[in-house]
């Protein structure tokens, strides 16, 4: 698949089979977001595989009741949740490098994914005290997001996209 194709693709799933995800896909998805750029190379983010049934549990109750999110990480038969550890990054010029290396780590595992025909849908709509009791994660770690793994059970179509017009400008601002 080209990188084109594969960013048209990407959807953010809301239905999962329960076909489970062979170890050599997830292990592709886990090595290209290893493989993501990070600020002075510090290389901040952790990820935790949940694959427990009850884990997966916990992990929903977590997310805010209107969050549609809370079945799909049950649905899913693996959740990935995206932790960063702060003093493995930096704040210059008051911007936090760490939300941005994890958000590029996660990026590369969902583009990723979607090579190998899996789905995802990128989760951020949560309590994270409530994730970090759930899967004792440390206090000095941040949990930055979380994303089901697993096959489409259903098509997504594609959501509509501003145009290049709209969001590029040349030399100067527009």
């Amino acid at each position: 698949m080209e990188f084109l194709e594969i960013v048209q693709k990407r959807r953010s799933l809301r239905s999962y089979a329960s076909t489970p995800v062979k170890p050599e896909k997830l292990n592709y998805v886990l090595e290209c977001a290893r493989l993501a750029p990070s600020w002075k190379n510090l290389q901040c983010w952790r990820f935790i595989i949940v694959k427990d049934l009850e884990t997966r549990q916990a992990l929903a109750e977590t997310m805010t009741e209107a969050n549609p999110g809370r079945k799909v990480l049950v649905q899913a038969p693996i959740a990935i949740v995206l932790c960063a550890v702060p003093s493995e990054s930096e704040v210059w010029e008051d911007k936090d490098f760490m939300m941005l290396d994890a958000g590029l780590a996660m990026e590369h595992l969902v583009l990723a994914a979607t090579e190998q025909g899996l789905g995802t849908c990128w989760e951020g709509w949560f309590h994270e005290d409530k994730a970090r009791e759930a899967l004792n994660i440390p206090e000095d770690v941040r949990v930055v997001a979380f994303t089901p793994l697993g096959y489409a059970s259903e098509e997504r179509r594609p959501r509509p996209r501003k145009s290049i017009d709209e969001i590029v400008f040349y030399e100067k601002w527009k």
